[in-house]
């Protein structure tokens, strides 16, 4: 049938408007301008959208992808500590980033959905999975435990972000980019960003941890799970309905009073109780009472920040059952002239712990002020284990503090004690020559000063940092908390890890310690029997290469930090003795 002709209806260009149509070849040219004027509009229009929703996409994954880095080492320092965790977690992170970037094409065609649909399904079986490995981290052991429990969680979720960024940047256009760099600019852009989005976070998250239930581990993670899903929404999120339940209703570690009530149910099967958790700057902080031997110790992260004995009366102060603490009393016996009597002398303690050493000299009269970065660790110590409350408390890092003090407080201090370990590794900056000839010149002509460094005997680090003390201090004694380990001991284990407890002055006089009397025992057994330190170590009990290695600058901190990793592996093996594993697993 032939097509019917059409036929304008009466009025249609009435209708139409009053637009007449081109007379004259420039009114034709005009009006193709018009025309090819709006067709680009439109087509860059399109254009800005699709590149737009494209880089946003990107963004998003990238930005999710470098959080979640950083709160799966948040996630694995309370059972293998901060430095053994990040041992090889740069590795596994390369590792994943290039299998998914490379490999996206291969998964797109093997697996049976989209590649983003499985991200909020990963994302909300971590939790889950990180339960049970957890459990396992004795025998997993400290050297490659954290590295064998990312594989299984922030492994395959970063696979999958990474072939899906590599999937979206398909659409990208780069035309206006010189060709040379055309093929490589999405991959170095993206890692770029990613490792700015992974440093940023990483304090971001470190300010704001613990702050509510959503802004701790467990809780980031389970943030992050809905912000996968809502990206990737799919009938695929019903298989994260089992993984959900488990962490709401069984994971211990998320911080809600169920979980605790939980926690709780099982430690008191086991002999011990929790007292009180919290998640905070320097780590996860907790205190448990073990009830069998009668002792309450303060946790954070892999590391113990003191303790006392509940099973002996508190007279005037606790029972520690470390004897380093009370060591670091005696810096009140160090005879030296013109000495100020306590109840007008002045004394600065850097690092809280739980307060055994100002505890002790606040009540020896001495006006005391304690500098500890971490503002959990001081409302614990107040509230369990019995710090006084008239004292100076100043919750800032000490080098900031010192920095801003350093002419207010010139040759104020009588006694200053610095005690900063935790972690398996020492805050290095804490231990420069700066830093020390900062509390240097805080001290009275005449004060003295008590350094606590916790270190392992045949490494170079604790040579370095007795090097330094002696070169800011010109006159030193150097004590370690316990008895040195047979030669037998030591070729068993590889290690001699204890607390070495330094006496320094200002003068040139050597340094020798007065008789305690009564008053100095403040009615405790524990100072009665380990108040003057005892085992002394001569310069020759260091390792032999910490000698040409000098001494610790601020721009020289990588002397000790080469060291970190072997000082925190020896660290935790030490922590698993103190405190049995499931401890350390069940935060």
């Amino acid at each position: 049938m032939p097509p019917r002709k059409q036929t304008p209806k009466k009025g249609s260009a009435q209708a139409g408007g009053s637009k007449k149509p081109p007379e004259t070849k420039e009114d034709f040219e005009e009006e193709l301008k018009i025309l090819a004027g709006q067709a680009r509009e439109e087509t860059f229009s399109n254009w800005a959208t699709t590149q737009g929703i494209v880089y946003i996409k990107a963004v998003a994954l990238i930005a999710l992808m470098a959080v979640y880095a950083n709160v799966s080492l948040l996630t694995l320092s309370p059972v293998y500590g901060q430095i053994a965790a990040t041992r090889l977690h740069h590795r596994v992170v390369w590792t994943a980033l290039f299998i998914g970037w490379s490999g996206n094409l291969a998964l797109r065609r093997v697996l049976p959905v989209k590649t983003i649909a499985l991200l909020p399904l990963v994302a909300a079986y971590i939790p889950m999975v990180q339960f049970f490995l957890f459990q396992m981290s004795e025998t997993f052991g400290a050297k490659l435990g954290p590295a064998v429990t990312e594989v299984f969680t922030l492994f395959p979720l970063v696979v999958l972000s990474t072939a899906c960024l590599a999937d979206v940047l398909e659409d990208a256009d780069l035309s206006k980019l010189p060709k040379s760099i055309v093929g490589s600019a999405p991959g170095l852009g993206s890692y770029a960003f990613f490792k700015f989005v992974e440093g940023q976070s990483m304090h971001q998250l470190i300010a704001q941890i613990g702050k509510s239930v959503l802004q701790t581990r467990i809780g980031l993670e389970l943030v992050l799970a809905s912000a996968y899903s809502v990206m990737a929404r799919s009938k695929l999120l019903v298989w994260a309905v089992p993984a959900l339940l488990h962490t709401a209703f069984y994971n211990t570690h998320l911080m809600t009073p169920m979980a605790t009530s939980s926690l709780n149910s099982t430690l008191h099967a086991r002999g011990w109780s929790l007292v009180d958790r919290q998640e905070s700057t320097t780590g996860y902080i907790s205190v448990l009472n073990n009830h069998k031997d009668g002792f309450r110790v303060m946790r954070c992260d892999h590391s113990l920040l003191g303790g006392e004995w509940t099973k002996l009366p508190r007279k005037i102060v606790a029972e520690p059952i470390y004897s380093v603490f009370t060591q670091l009393e005696a810096v009140r016996l160090v005879e030296i002239p013109d000495k100020t009597p306590d109840n007008a002398a002045k004394a600065l303690n850097i690092g809280l712990g739980i307060g055994t050493t100002p505890s002790a000299l606040i009540a020896h009269g001495i006006d005391t002020t304690i500098v500890e970065i971490d503002p959990v660790v001081y409302e614990f110590s107040a509230k369990y284990f019995g710090l006084p409350s008239n004292h100076t408390a100043v919750i800032q890092d000490a080098i900031s503090w010192s920095r801003s003090k350093k002419d207010e407080l010139r040759e104020h201090y009588d006694y200053i004690v610095h005690d900063v370990f935790t972690g398996g590794a020492e805050p290095i900056p804490l231990f420069t020559e700066e830093f020390l000839a900062g509390l240097r010149d805080m001290l009275k002509p005449n004060g003295v000063i008590a350094i606590n460094y916790a270190g392992d005997f045949t490494l170079p680090p604790l040579g370095i940092v007795i090097n330094t003390i002696k070169h800011v201090f010109p006159t030193c004694r150097i004590f370690r908390e316990g008895e040195p380990p047979s030669a037998e001991t030591l070729e068993e284990t590889g290690r001699d890890f204890d607390n070495v407890i330094v006496f320094c002055t200002k003068t040139g006089d050597k340094v020798t310690f007065r008789k305690p009397v009564e008053a100095d025992f403040l009615d405790s057994l524990a100072r009665r029997a380990y108040l003057l330190p005892k085992h002394e170590v001569d310069d020759s009990a260091f390792s032999a290469t910490a000698a040409d290695a000098g001494i610790l600058r601020v721009n020289e901190t990588e002397k000790l930090e080469k060291w970190h990793d072997q000082s925190a592996l020896g660290h935790w093996a030490v922590m698993r003795t103190v405190v049995p594993s499931y401890i350390w697993e069940s935060w």
